[in-house]
């Protein structure tokens, strides 16, 4: 996991090497981690108006928690792209973004094979003693919080559906 100021020395190191692809990812996640923040300091000052300066500015950083669900959102926005520029028949925006998308993942945690993520399937199922397809959402709320940014939601959403059938 990488932290902020890890990504903003390799956004600093993308520059003096001139990988445009890569500072283009890298200042778009960082765009993303000061709206992330914002949004987080606007919602405590609304609970708390009269808070200090500098309690709110302590409060409002981004827990590792919350920069990995950004960077996993960035790169669900880039699998998005990939498809819909697929379709659009634009190969060259699909191999910037595939590009992109290679450098977002390297800064999620390793993610979880599809073995490993069925048979994480198979034990929320047997927990939550999930019979059909309409007993999904029950397992999907088991098996989330397990498998949350070490996999994409869609993939797990797939294969709970497969083994739900």
């Amino acid at each position: 996991m990488a932290s902020r100021q890890q990504i903003q020395e390799d956004l600093k190191d993308a520059l003096r090497k001139g990988d445009a692809v890569k500072v283009g990812a890298l200042r778009m996640l960082s765009s993303s981690f000061i709206e992330k923040q914002k949004a987080k300091r606007y919602k405590i000052w609304k609970e708390n108006p009269s808070i200090a300066e500098a309690e709110l500015q302590q409060k409002s950083e981004l827990s590792e928690e919350e920069i990995e669900e950004v960077i996993a959102s960035e790169t669900k926005k880039r699998r998005e792209s990939i498809e819909a520029f697929e379709k659009g028949g634009r190969q060259d925006l699909v191999v910037k973004e595939k590009r992109e998308l290679e450098v977002l993942q390297g800064y999620l945690p390793q993610q979880l094979s599809e073995e490993e993520l069925r048979a994480l399937v198979k034990e929320a199922i047997a927990k939550t003693g999930a019979a059909g397809p309409k007993d999904m959402g029950k397992v999907m709320a088991e098996l989330m919080p397990k498998v949350k940014g070490k996999s994409d939601g869609a993939i797990v959403s797939r294969i709970v559906k497969e083994s739900l059938t």
